[in-house]
């Protein structure tokens, strides 16, 4: 059964989730809002695909320890990409209920649906909740690539049947980069998600000579691009999660990056 979802809102979106008897969500601890009273929440450690779950056939104390060591790899895999420990699961009883969730910062949602012939990819702290028959996963980019990229080192993957609902920050675009001549180049910080099949990775800005450099120190993107390449959607969000900190932090009279960006960026921890 598809889930019955409305994204309401301007500048700071939420999705409005419409449960059925018997039907469940799940979100990341902290992007709930609200629920009608017949609506159930319980926390668990484990994802919806079997970690902290009961399963059916028992298995005995072999089943429960397979379960247990599912449930500590899911959580020790969310605390090695500084995910939420803990899902929160909300089904109706007795009836149609609500409930309410959303982003972390201003910005849109999308609702992305799954038929289990491609999985989805995105950037750590985009998922918002999902159905139970879509699965939760942390997809790790490689070294090269994720210490380039920062923010592509470690990704979120959707997979399953199923309605997944993301977050970004500013405005989404669409694209595919097979209407771009096959790839597009990116602000490492704008990808939101994307389709398996597209092909993700990072290059240098411009040459170790003096244009490179200048695209570097003054141009504010650092010394990588994201690339994506390939056959599939793309979204990407108009405010990167850096520039939202720049610009707070000079709004606060504490910016330190001067007019160069860049390189020559400072960022408070």
């Amino acid at each position: 059964m598809t889930l019955q979802q409305e994204i309401v809102g301007n500048a700071m979106q939420m999705a409005v989730v419409n449960l059925h008897p018997g039907q469940t969500v799940y979100c990341e601890a902290g992007k709930f809002l609200f629920k009608t009273t017949n609506v159930t929440m319980e926390t668990r450690l484990g994802g919806p695909n079997g970690g902290g779950q009961s399963q059916g056939g028992g298995g005995g104390m072999g089943g429960m320890l397979r379960q247990a060591m599912g449930t500590a790899m899911q959580v020790g895999q969310r605390m090695l990409a500084g995910e939420s420990l803990a899902f929160q699961y909300f089904s109706a009883q007795g009836g149609e209920g609500t409930v309410g969730f959303a982003g972390v910062l201003p910005g849109e949602m999308r609702a992305l649906e799954l038929n289990g012939t491609r999985a989805w990819f995105a950037e750590k702290d985009a998922f918002v909740a999902a159905e139970s028959t879509v699965e939760f996963g942390i997809a790790f980019q490689g070294g090269r690539t994720g210490m380039s990229g920062g923010e592509g080192f470690i990704l979120e993957k959707f997979t399953g049947h199923g309605t997944v609902i993301i977050a970004g920050a500013g405005n989404f675009i669409d694209l595919n980069p097979a209407d771009f001549g096959g790839r597009i180049e990116v602000d490492t910080g704008c990808v939101v998600a994307f389709e398996e099949g597209i092909q993700y990775g990072v290059q240098r800005v411009g040459g170790l000579n003096r244009q490179g450099l200048m695209n570097a120190v003054f141009g504010g993107e650092g010394l990588s691009l994201a690339t994506l390449e390939g056959n599939g959607r793309v979204i990407l969000q108009s405010l990167t999660i850096e520039s939202l900190a720049n610009a707070l932090k000079k709004a606060q009279g504490g910016d330190k990056q001067g007019p160069t960006g860049g390189l020559f960026s400072t960022h408070a921890g």
